[in-house]
């Protein structure tokens, strides 16, 4: 028993290794800037910048923010891109 637990241990050590890093504070305040200066609306700005910290990683906040200014996702982001639009529009647009 021991030794599962230890070996549990282990691969729950390794796998919070490589899980990507959370978005940062700065990219928060970018994204709600961004939104807000798209949108005019503060409160639906400030949900969607709140749902972005637990819905997608620092890398692809990036991807995010810059398609908010107009670019394009890569093709290999684009699914996961419309998929965060989909869950963001479900936490902060519930009838959408």
């Amino acid at each position: 028993m021991r030794k599962y637990l230890l070996g549990l241990s282990l691969v729950a050590s390794s796998t919070l290794a490589v899980m990507a890093a959370p978005p940062t504070g700065a990219q928060k305040d970018e994204f709600y800037a961004v939104c807000v200066g798209i949108s005019q609306n503060a409160e639906l700005c400030r949900c969607k910048a709140d749902a972005a910290m637990t819905l997608i990683d620092e890398r692809f906040m990036g991807v995010v923010i810059a398609s908010m200014k107009g670019g394009s996702p890569a093709a290999a982001d684009y699914d996961a891109y419309n998929t965060y639009v989909a869950r963001s529009n479900q936490v902060c647009k519930p009838n959408y």
